[in-house]
């Protein structure tokens, strides 16, 4: 496994989690939603990165 590329999609989930729940009208970055969101979308980050880098690299 490469960890530069599970580094790349946790950073992408995480801010990918973080923003959704702008769309949803939240617009304080720093909320709980918006942390929450930053975890989720992290851990969703990290599981790509693996499963990306054990098929493809």
């Amino acid at each position: 496994m490469n960890k530069g590329v599970i580094l790349l999609f946790a950073t992408a989930g995480e801010l990918a989690g973080s923003f959704a729940p702008m769309l949803f009208g939240d617009k304080d970055l720093f909320s709980a939603w918006g942390i929450l969101g930053g975890l989720i979308g992290g851990i969703f980050g990290i599981w790509v990165g693996v499963v990306f880098s054990k098929r493809f690299l």
